[in-house]
C-alpha cells in the first residue's frame, strides 16, 4: 500500500498511508500441558483488547494493538496467547476528533488481521485446535469509549459542584 493510498473514512481531504506493520511483541504459555490434553475440549475463551498510539516524527504515527487471549479448560488455564501488533502510519491533514477516530479505531481495524492470524497461528502450533478469532468493531469499541469518557467527565464536573 503506498502512503497515498486511500483516505480515511473520517475526512475526504486526510492522506492516509500504512508505512510498516511488525510484530513488536508475542507469547504464549501453555501451563498445564500435558495434563489438559487428556480432558475433553471445551474451552471458555476469553479475549481482551487494547491500543495505544504516539507520535513519532511529523505527521507519522505509531499504533499498537494488544490482543490477548485467554483458553480455560474445566477452570484450568488451557492456554495464554498474547501479541502487540504494530504499526507505523503516515497520517496528514487530519487534527482533533478525525485524528483521534483514525488512530483509535481505523489504525487497529488493519492491524487486527494480522494479529489474529498470529494468535491462530501460536495456538496451532501448542497443539490446540484453530482459533478462529471473530472480527471486531473498532469503530463501535471507539466510540462506547467516548461516551465513557464523556460519562466520567460530567460525573467528576457534578462532584466537584457538591
Amino acid at each position: 500500500m503506498t502512503e497515498q493510498a486511500a483516505a480515511t473514512p473520517t475526512d475526504k481531504k486526510g492522506q492516509f498511508g500504512v508505512q510498516r506493520i511488525f510484530t513488536k511483541d508475542v507469547s504464549f504459555e501453555s501451563p498445564n500441558v500435558p495434563e489438559v490434553f487428556r480432558q475433553a475440549w471445551k474451552p471458555q475463551i476469553n479475549m481482551d483488547l487494547n491500543t495505544s498510539s504516539k507520535k513519532i516524527a511529523d505527521d507519522v504515527y505509531e499504533v499498537i494493538l494488544t490482543l490477548t487471549v485467554t483458553a480455560k479448560n474445566e477452570d484450568k488455564t488451557a492456554f495464554l496467547a498474547e501479541i502487540h501488533q504494530g504499526g507505523i502510519f503516515k497520517i496528514e491533514g487530519l487534527e482533533g476528533p478525525a485524528l483521534h477516530q483514525t488512530l483509535g479505531a481505523f489504525c487497529p481495524n488493519l492491524l487486527f488481521p494480522y494479529a489474529r492470524e498470529a494468535i491462530d497461528a501460536l495456538v496451532v502450533k501448542g497443539s490446540f485446535p484453530a482459533l478462529m478469532l471473530a472480527p471486531v468493531n473498532f469503530e463501535a469499541i471507539y466510540a462506547q469509549s467516548l461516551q465513557q469518557a464523556k460519562a466520567q467527565a460530567e460525573k467528576a464536573e457534578v462532584e466537584q459542584t457538591h
